[in-house]
């Protein structure tokens, strides 16, 4: 009697390594199923946001179209000028010049955007333009967060990689 005393002390000590081993891969199971989850849904939330993005520079673009006599926020107002942040988050003549108060002046207008928007599916705010429509070709542009088609006056955000992002499709243009 007393020998089976001694062997359920020893066993009331703690775990084994067999169990502590199966809780560990049960963990490491759950983990695994769990993970990718959050991970799609953190992609799935960014493309989202990406795409209100797009919505609100093409809305504010047609607007500045709209108050400055039919131009872009370009450094000519023509659709293949250099693009211009400063003309979308200061205060503009309806000229697209930016606006001092003086007399005789003319505006107030914006402005449209607190800040040069960055892509936040790889952080850039550079505006690069294409000369053609942008569906119908592959555009890559490493440097570059937003693509301005001076064909059809649209604006399209490059992915991960610098190529075209398709909202429809959520992926990269190949």
């Amino acid at each position: 009697m007393h020998k089976h005393s001694i062997r359920s002390r020893k066993s009331a000590q703690g775990f084994t390594l067999v169990e502590i081993l199966i809780v560990v891969i049960i963990l490491g199971i759950l983990a695994a199923i769990v993970i990718p989850q959050f991970t799609n849904a953190s992609e799935d939330a960014r493309k989202s946001s990406l795409t209100s993005q797009l919505q609100t520079i093409r809305s504010q673009v047609e607007l500045y179209k709209l108050q400055h006599r039919d131009t872009f926020p370009t450094d000519t107002g023509a659709a293949d000028g250099a693009w211009e942040w400063d003309r979308m988050t200061a205060k503009t003549d309806e000229d697209g010049a930016a606006y001092t108060g003086a007399p005789g002046q003319t505006g107030p207008f914006g402005p449209y955007l607190q800040a040069a928007p960055k892509n936040n599916l790889n952080a850039k705010d550079l505006m690069t333009s294409a000369a053609t429509d942008l569906l119908a070709q592959s555009v890559s542009e490493p440097t570059a967060g937003w693509i301005f088609s001076e064909a059809t006056g649209k604006i399209w955000a490059t992915g991960k990689t610098g190529k075209m992002y398709d909202e429809a499709t959520g992926a990269e243009v190949p």
